[in-house]
């Protein structure tokens, strides 16, 4: 059918004067295939489907997220990541030409994706990598001539996967560089508006766009193109795909004119949208939705939208089966998209949000996720309309069921109801969450799948690491926690590891390196891991620190675990552990991890709880009891057990000793440092060995006997490197009375290829730890440096690296530090021995001797060896003042910012020393002061990175007094940094010194100000923020393994720096708080709001005032404040009282702040609360209450409610009839209230079918439709419950309802007859709302259940 020859009604008010100049506004007689970029394809048309529109089978694109910033309105990715739209504001429109929201191609990946595939990509062979080390290092217990052709292929696999690494590595590096850049803008605005512009393509028959018409870009008007749209879209009888491809060029055209659809005339867009939305083509009902989605503006667009009816549209598209998903996928975008507006919640009707909780109570049902996840956003915003509706019955049966992908999301979800005592009243019971402890407490469920089991412990974890989800399951006495502890009695050995796995995650035990050949069996004593953690450690570093040398961090996550250890410890933690450890039918694995959880349980009792909670732990009463030794078999196990338990308590002190920073010796317990002392003894042992051991060692190590260095004992080499032969008499005789040094020194020489031709694998790097120790050996007396001297190693590895160095004249077809053999052999190691030899005067003169000092000058001028400049200055020690602190300044000055980045942070190692009184002219003080003159240089970088590395480098080294006195000395300027450079002037503030040179330059008044009137408020966020990321590494280490990059900085859970905690450090600072009356400010904030419960902003400005007199009370000058007022009471009255959980946590994690103090910790004590404290009797900054009952007992709990609210909620009851004076129309209504009881649903639905047949013209009535809708919207019905009922009506019903026509039926249908794109009556095979192929006149009972 041809489109008529006169305009449409205008659609905007412009459009007319492109029709005074004859242009044609549609392609005559063309039937255009859908372009391949957009989302929506058209379906594919051949001779044998051409003859109905609604016989076109689909044919779709793969899905995929659009190009745009921001995803368009409503839409959502498959694996249900969280939307990056706000969801109070205007959806903002997307900025490019063309965004799908179906199946973009390679091209139109965003860089985000191309970084994510890459990323999964290193990961996977990152993995493959690590599993051929293992297998590596596997194979060496097996003879060499039997594992050789297996050996080959590993390490081939293993090189390759180094390659590919280095290869992804470097494409990652670029694409994160490149989307770094800024984009240049066209030089043409107009010409890049229309640059390839689909309305301006011309398509053939076969989808191919032809050449377009030259001039038409600059000539044609996005008005225009509108209405030419528009007006093709009023062409009737044509197959789908003329208009889903016209449906595609108006979504393209409205997001490359945002402007476009605010000069819509909605009752002529409407009309087209309702003709689309009413078609027997899902595409084209689709292709509807999706029109309408993107011509939303604001909320008076939503009210004009729904005066279309499109609530009845909506929910008849998502009660369809799954073959119409493309439809139904569609219709929830749409009702997403309202999300997306301010205030287009509250136009979400209660029919279309009842069908919504339908499709997610439908496990089968694709669209199930996406449902749960717009049932949860509507949670958060209106908790109200989703409980009204039955969500919550939902949500909780999805939690239960585990099968959700985002359970601990949905949890957080609920939580945000419990935190405030108004959103409270909305929960039925408080006991919601408790669902996710019954797949572990019930014995039935306990056997359930591995998935189900693993995805309630992640929101075990997930709840018991939040405030509100910690008051939620300590109600009725810890009854949920301690039934999940009980559970350990179950005999499922895949519950009992699981329960075990959350108590370590919520504990954030992390398995020492040992662990893993502990469970496997193995004694402690029987492998030297746990004794090899302690190399690292020497004597020297066990002195204590004085107090005020350093401070301690003040770490808000500890003081958690010691609230959330008590919590476990009342609930029956080490009685249920005893248990399980004396079990003798349990698994012995599970036992040996019971038993090392135990041990890690002791130790942070110890450490972190007070006395009166840790006391009764340590003397293991539950294992040793008084009656326990009348039987002898009874006392060998209780024995053995505690034995176990001993041995585990002292490896895991030792592995803390090794592990922890050998400058922060203040928390360093007895245990730890006698450790230290038995391994330094041991020692000495080994270097006083006589001669006759000496020598069968020098022979057991077989390098006098094998020349193939496979077959040498390594681990014994290094007992003896790292002992006797730092005895300067034992060396001397290795050298001159055996062939063991030579033969071993000859193994590291360069042109052997032994060494430098070994594959870099995990294995294979005790060869260069072997080399790096024999180099420091050797430079312990002057027989070794008179052999080092005189070596060939040395000369051989200066002409190597001359080989790299362009002006040396050495010139090498491969050289041996080239890109490839660094990365993938051991040749990098020597550079590691080469840095063991730059820690000493002696060794720098060999340095000079084979002029390798120039030619690592020269090495840094390379600007395409990024990763030997690495090399080189990353092992080299710049201790000594030599040529190699000049080599490091050039680095950080004339390199290119990756290697200032890199040279940066290696000034760390030597910012971060403590400052002692050392004799010689080296000591470490000026070591560091050097460090820092560097840093504060750094500072002034053009490229803020560095800068910003510098500045967290030096803050951490001003947690030194000296330090600190010395950085303002040096007097930076930090202006030009911003708020970078702020934690850094706070820490100025510690000391009078950086008090006085802030002053001068007015800076301490201004941040004052600005910290008072709302920065203050902003330190809530941040400090919510920071142990809100610490608690998801725990939760993501339970539940996944990621990949994390490298960082050349620790990463701290530490506190903040706050500007009250920096000026009450000093006098001064004190005496400037006591004027401003700051402080007497933020008491009252705290006694006059203490009782808040439902202001946001007012309880955001409480929990600054409260996080203020924290940080203020927590120095021991600034805790004199507290004398003045009885704000510590009113503090512990907000901890225990308060109906706000996240407010009581504030409140406690401030108490332990003000514990911190001495005079803090005796106010504390006075109002009942707990300190624990250190050997030496200081507080280490957690406090618990005397009462965890009293704690964590909460109010408000929900009231009962009105019976429609009831009844509504739950949806067990069955709908109430619904009056009619028609009585075939009473008994159908009866029938479909029936349909919503789950005994009656058969029975029922028989009825209708009986009544459908007898009574056809019952169902063409609209009145009865209405009643019937009115009924689906206010009670609970199934999804396909749903279905059958709307089955049961005429098409004819929805179309008069939708256009609200007042037509009799019989011009209905002739109307309907007479047009074909308006055909929507019931006809066969072509009906949109096709009922099921039944028997006689009914519907199947089996599709109802």
């Amino acid at each position: 059918m041809n489109p008529p020859k006169y305009p449409a009604s205008s659609v905007t008010p412009k459009q007319d004067t492109f029709f005074r100049h004859g242009r044609s506004i549609s392609n005559e007689g063309s039937t255009v295939v859908a372009a391949p970029r957009d989302g929506l394809q058209a379906p594919f048309r051949d001779g044998r489907e051409a003859r109905s529109m609604s016989n076109a089978p689909p044919v779709f694109g793969p899905r995929g997220s659009s190009l745009a910033q921001g995803p368009p309105p409503g839409s959502f990715s498959s694996d249900l990541k969280t939307m990056t739209l706000p969801r109070n504001v205007t959806p903002r429109t997307e900025q490019g030409p063309f965004f799908a929201d179906y199946g973009p191609n390679d091209n139109e990946r965003t860089s985000e994706q191309r970084q994510s595939e890459l990323r999964d990509q290193i990961s996977k062979e990152t993995k493959i990598k690590i599993g051929s080390e293992n297998l590596l290092e596997a194979l060496t217990s097996k003879s060499a001539r039997q594992a050789k052709d297996q050996r080959t292929r590993v390490e081939a696999e293993l090189g390759s996967s180094n390659r590919k690494i280095l290869e992804l590595t470097s494409r990652l590096e670029e694409e994160i560089g490149r989307s770094k850049r800024p984009r240049t803008p066209p030089r043409n605005r107009l010409s890049a508006i229309f640059h390839a512009s689909p309305t301006n393509s011309s398509h053939g028959d076969d989808g191919s766009v032809q050449a377009e018409r030259p001039g038409t870009e600059e000539s044609e008007s996005p008005t225009f193109a509108l209405s030419e749209i528009l007006q093709a879209l009023e062409v009737e009888g044509l197959q789908p795909d003329y208009y889903v491809e016209r449906a595609n060029r108006l979504v393209d055209l409205l997001k490359k004119y945002p402007s476009l659809k605010y000069d819509l005339v909605w009752p002529i867009f409407g009309l087209r949208v309702q003709t689309m939305l009413l078609s027997q083509s899902r595409e084209v009902v689709a292709a509807g939705y999706r029109v309408t989605r993107h011509a939303i503006t604001d909320r008076r667009s939503l009210q004009t939208i729904r005066r279309l009816n499109t609530d009845e549209l909506v929910m008849l598209s998502l009660v369809k089966e799954s073959k119409a998903n493309i439809e139904r996928e569609q219709a929830l975008k749409f009702v997403r998209a309202f999300l997306d507006v301010k205030g287009g919640i509250h136009e979400i009707s209660n029919i279309i949000l009842r069908t919504i909780v339908a499709v997610a109570e439908h496990h089968e049902d694709r669209l199930r996720n996406i449902s749960i996840l717009t049932l949860l956003e509507l949670l958060i915003r209106s908790p109200a309309k989703v409980v009204d509706a039955g969500g919550m019955a939902s949500l909780t049966q999805a939690l239960l069921d585990g099968s959700y992908p985002g359970s601990e999301s949905m949890a957080s979800t609920i939580l945000f109801l419990f935190n405030k005592p108004t959103n409270r009243l909305h929960l039925k019971s408080c006991h919601e969450l408790d669902a996710a402890f019954t797949v572990f407490t019930d014995p039935i469920v306990v056997h359930s799948s591995e998935e189900k089991l693993k995805a309630s412990a992640s929101v075990i974890i997930a709840l018991l690491q939040s405030w509100p989800g910690l008051h939620s399951v300590s109600n009725d006495g810890f009854a949920a926690i301690k039934g999940l502890l009980l559970s350990l009695a179950y005999p499922s050995l895949l519950a009992r590891d699981l329960i075990l796995d959350i108590v370590n995650a919520i504990l954030q035990i992390k398995a020492p390196s040992w662990s893993s050949a502990f469970l496997a069996g193995r004694r402690l004593t029987t492998y030297g891991r746990v004794a090899n953690l302690n190399k690292e450690a020497t004597p020297s570093t066990t002195a204590a620190i004085s107090e005020d040398d350093g401070e301690s961090r003040i770490n808000l996550n500890e003081h958690y675990l010691a609230l959330l250890l008590a919590v476990l410890i009342q609930s029956g933690l080490p009685q249920v552990l005893s248990k399980l450890i004396q079990e003798e039918a349990a698994e012995s694995g599970l036992r040996r991890k019971a038993t090392l959880l135990h041990g890690e349980m002791l130790n942070l009792a110890n450490r972190l709880l007070p006395q009166k909670y840790s006391s009764s732990l340590q003397v293991l009463s539950q294992l040793v009891g008084p009656d326990d030794f009348k039987s002898t078999n009874t006392s060998l196990q209780q024995i053995s057990m505690t034995y176990q338990i001993d041995s585990v308590s002292r490896t895991l002190y030792r592995s803390q000793a090794a592990s922890k920073n050998p400058y922060d010796t203040l928390s360093w317990s007895k245990q730890q440092k006698t450790s230290l002392a038995f391994h330094s003894t041991k020692q000495r042992v080994d270097y006083d060995m006589d001669d006759i051991k000496f020598r069968a060692a020098i022979v057991e190590t077989q390098i006098l006997n094998h020349a193939n260095f496979l077959k040498w004992d390594w681990n014994l080499i290094e007992e003896l490197i790292e002992g006797p032969l730092r005895n300067p008499k034992r060396l001397n005789e290795a050298i001159v009375g055996t062939k063991f040094l030579k033969r071993l020194l000859g193994f590291y020489r360069p042109f052997k290829y032994r060494f430098s031709a070994t594959l870099n694998t995990k294995l294979n790097q005790r060869y260069v730890r072997a080399g790096v120790a024999l180099m420091k050996a050797l430079l312990q007396s002057n027989e070794g440096i008179a052999f080092l001297w005189d070596s060939k190693f040395l000369r051989q590895l200066g002409e190597c690296l001359s080989q790299i160095d362009r002006t040396s004249g050495f010139f090498a077809d491969e050289p041996l530090f080239s890109n490839w053999r660094t990365s993938s052999t051991l040749t990098g190691g020597y550079f590691a021995l080469l840095g063991a030899l730059s820690s000493d005067p002696r060794g720098l003169q060999m340095f000079e001797r084979w002029h390798m000092i120039n030619i690592s000058y020269h090495i840094l001028d390379l600007r395409d060896r990024d990763d030997l400049i690495e090399l080189l200055l990353g092992n080299m020690d710049f201790t000594l003042d030599s040529h190699l602190r000049v080599m490091l300044s050039k680095a950080l000055t004339a390199g290119h910012k990756h290697i200032r980045i890199f040279a940066t942070g290696l000034l760390r190692k030597y910012a971060i020393q403590p400052a002692r009184a050392e004799t010689g002219l080296q000591g470490r003080s000026s070591v560091c002061e050097w460090a820092i003159r560097l840093l504060v240089t750094q500072l002034y970088d053009p490229e803020v990175e560095v800068s910003e590395v510098a500045v967290q480098i030096l803050e951490e080294s001003c947690q030194w007094k000296s330090h600190l006195e010395y950085v303002v000395r040096c007097r930076p300027q930090l202006d030009h940094l911003n708020n970078i450079g702020a934690p850094l002037l706070l820490r100025f503030l510690s000391t009078s010194l950086g008090y006085q040179y802030l002053d001068r330059l007015d800076y301490i008044t201004q941040e004052m100000d600005d910290w008072f009137l709302g920065r203050n408020n902003s330190y809530v966020t941040l400090v919510e923020a920071t142990l809100s990321r610490e608690f998801s590494a725990s939760l993501n280490g339970m539940s996944q393994s990621h990949m994390h990059e490298p960082s050349l900085l620790p990463k701290h859970s530490a506190l903040p720096p706050h500007f009250y905690r920096e000026l009450s450090r000093t006098k001064e600072g004190c005496i400037l708080l006591q004027d401003s009356g700051h402080f007497d400010k933020f008491v009252a904030t705290i006694r006059d709001a203490r009782t808040e419960q439902e202001d946001q902003e007012a309880m955001t400005k409480l929990k600054g005032s409260l996080w203020a007199v924290g940080n203020i009370g927590s120095m021991e000058l600034g805790a004199s404040f507290l004398d003045d007022s009885n704000v510590v009471q009113w503090i512990v009255e907000i901890a225990e009282h308060s109906e706000v959980a996240t407010l009581r946590g504030t409140a406690f994690f401030v108490l332990g702040l003000i514990s911190r103090s001495l005079h803090g910790m005796e106010i504390i004590t006075e109002h009942g609360w707990l300190t624990a404290t250190d050997y030496y009797g200081r507080s280490i900054g957690c406090c618990l209450p005397s009462s965890l009952g009293v704690f964590f007992s909460i109010g408000n709990q929900p009231q009962p409610v009105e019976d429609g609210a009831s009844r509504s909620r739950g949806g067990g009851e069955a709908p109430h009839l619904t009056v009619d004076k028609n009585p075939i129309h009473a008994r159908i209504l009866e029938s479909v209230a029936s349909t919503g009881n789950t005994v009656l649903t058969k029975k029922a639905a028989g009825e209708l079918n009986s009544l459908k047949t007898h009574h056809v013209e019952a169902f063409s009535s609209v009145e009865l439709y209405r009643k019937v809708r009115d009924m689906l919207g206010r009670y609970r019905f199934h999804l396909p419950v749903r279905r059958f009922i709307l089955d049961l009506f005429n098409r004819s019903v929805i179309r008069e309802v939708v256009l609200d026509e007042e037509e009799s039926e019989n011009e209905s249908i002739q109307t309907e007859r007479a047009m074909g794109f308006f055909s929507i009556g019931v006809s066969k095979g072509h009906d949109i709302f096709r009922l099921t192929k039944l028997g006689k006149g009914g519907v199947p009972y089996e599709t109802l259940m």
